[in-house]
């Protein structure tokens, strides 16, 4: 009988961990053992990011052992910038420029909203973080969601929390964040 119970109980967890899986992202599901950029170019909602990152050359590097954690503006987010920027951003002589905004985009850390939550609530509310791209931006929630204020006064918000990597963590955000002029 008391094999029975550990045997049930064994089952009662992993059914519960199979339910905690990563939420699906731009119409596509997104696998733990796959890298930021395996699971990136699945997604319908981040076509543009991935030409951007590609155009970039940072498909290696995004694709390396991290850990990362990626801030990934959607296609609408993108629109949102003055019509042209993006094409002229994805343009071989403006590469450095984008470079730029999307090691803007990346934190060298593993970074779940959990830990961005408390980061925050320990520093009081707002928390001071440092990009790859060297900007620093200010974490902050509201209504139990993280939002980064950019360089510029931008503020993006995450839509999509937690979309765990195999070499970090990607949270989906609605505005692209640009560095400070």
């Amino acid at each position: 009988m008391k094999a029975f119970r550990i045997a049930t109980a064994i089952l009662a967890l992993s059914t519960g961990m199979a339910l905690a899986e990563n939420p699906m992202v731009g119409g596509a599901a997104m696998f733990e053992d796959k890298n930021i950029i395996e699971n990136a170019v699945n997604s319908a909602d981040h076509t543009t990011l991935v030409a951007a990152v590609t155009a970039a050359g940072l498909v290696e590097t995004l694709s390396g052992a991290g850990p990362f954690t990626v801030l990934a503006p959607t296609n609408e987010a993108f629109a949102k910038l003055p019509a042209g920027t993006v094409e002229n951003l994805l343009k071989p002589e403006n590469k450095d420029m984008l470079v730029k905004i999307l090691t803007c985009h990346v934190i060298a850390a593993n970074a779940m909203s959990s830990d961005i939550m408390g980061m925050v609530d320990a520093d009081g509310g707002k928390h001071k973080v440092t990009t790859v791209g060297g900007c620093e931006f200010t974490l902050m929630t509201k209504d139990g969601k993280v939002m980064i204020e950019d360089g510029q006064g931008n503020v993006a918000t995450v839509t999509v929390a937690d979309v765990k990597q195999s070499n970090g963590v990607i949270h989906v955000i609605d505005t692209v964040l640009l560095p400070a002029m």
